[in-house]
């Protein structure tokens, strides 16, 4: 694997080589001091087109936690607002000597193009309404933890479908695990056609919720959209939003989860947020430990991985491991996985 595009990219099996990286990474996060050496020397850039708070500082926290050096692109500050084209950009950033970009943008798409112009890893963090590959892949965890897997769970996704690019990842990742999908919305808030999607569809919120084991609400995602596509906010919250009166339909272990930025009082009332149910912020902290996961698969020493160390002491003494010796020098990966010599593709 040298990209992540989409889902498509990993299937069941790289999904689940991932969520087995990440439970080391965790590992590594839970440490006193959460920082190994396994990507130094590495450059990461964060490319993002378009506003991101959870995603951009998820993805620059992992890299730091790997020892990678990280570059933040700003698009207000940049020479995109002088008329620089999205390749101009790319080429000239990459002429610095990177090894991976991190792309968000507003059109679907644009990390393949990017894929083509660059010799960098390429890491999809968000693509229009298209997908968000890694929002799967922790959410994909974040089930794992507290259900034990996916394999014949139920699950609705709830809300704005149509805007939705986690919804179209989370669809491919869920499936591809075995869990069965129910897409609960409005007609105005489906996409046009839902062809090839493997999903059930559903516009009665109550008749569902009884019997999903996770119930993943989004937000409505009102600056992507052209027309009026509801009535109104208060009768979105009344048919669709999930209420006190509503969650408590759900069963005894069933999960409450959330891509965020949450509507608190729209898609979710401000006292089921805070449920012991409710795993928003766990996905949030999964989500460090599943980018490094990402991060090391696709520029780290390659997928026979060597083990890391507690800190980032060398084995010889001490010394610094840039005045090593190249055939002396050991990268160190997480515990429990099998050292082995293989590079990246």
């Amino acid at each position: 694997m040298t990209n992540l595009l989409s889902i498509a990219d990993l299937g069941r099996e790289g999904i689940e080589e991932l969520m087995g990286l990440t439970d080391n990474m965790v590992e590594v996060s839970n440490r006193a001091m959460p920082k190994v050496p396994a990507l130094k020397g590495r450059t990461v850039v964060s490319l993002f087109f378009e506003d991101s708070t959870r995603t951009r500082v998820s993805f620059e926290t992992a890299a730091k936690r790997l020892s990678a050096d990280t570059m933040t692109f700003s698009v207000s500050t940049s020479s995109v607002k002088k008329g620089e084209s999205v390749r101009d950009t790319i080429e000239t950033i990459e002429a610095m000597g990177i090894d991976a970009f991190v792309v968000r943008h507003r059109s679907a798409g644009v990390p393949w193009q990017i894929a083509r112009w660059s010799d960098a890893a390429i890491i999809n963090a968000g693509d229009g309404w298209h997908e968000h590959p890694t929002q799967a892949l922790l959410d994909c965890y974040t089930i794992r933890t507290h259900l034990g897997g996916l394999e014949g769970r139920r699950i609705a996704i709830v809300g704005d479908i149509k805007h939705s690019r986690v919804a179209r990842s989370d669809c491919l990742a869920f499936t591809a695990l075995g869990a069965e999908v129910t897409l609960v919305a409005p007609p105005t808030l489906l996409p046009p056609s839902l062809e090839g999607w493997p999903v059930k569809v559903s516009h009665d919120l109550d008749a569902v919720l009884p019997w999903v084991d996770v119930v993943y609400l989004l937000r409505m995602q009102r600056e992507r959209m052209n027309e009026a596509l509801l009535p109104s906010l208060r009768e979105y919250t009344a048919r669709y939003g999930l209420t006190a009166r509503r969650a408590a339909k759900l069963g005894a272990e069933a999960l409450v989860m959330h891509p965020g930025p949450m509507n608190r009082g729209v898609e979710i009332a401000a006292e089921v947020a805070d449920l012991p149910r409710s795993v928003i912020t766990e996905q949030v902290r999964n989500g460090v430990a599943v980018r490094m996961a990402v991060l090391y698969r696709l520029i780290g020493p390659g997928a026979d991985l060597p083990r890391l160390a507690p800190d980032e002491r060398s084995r010889d003494g001490g010394r610094d491991r840039d005045d090593r010796p190249e055939t002396e020098t050991e990268t160190e990966a997480p515990t429990g996985v099998d050292r082995g010599g293989a590079s990246r593709d």
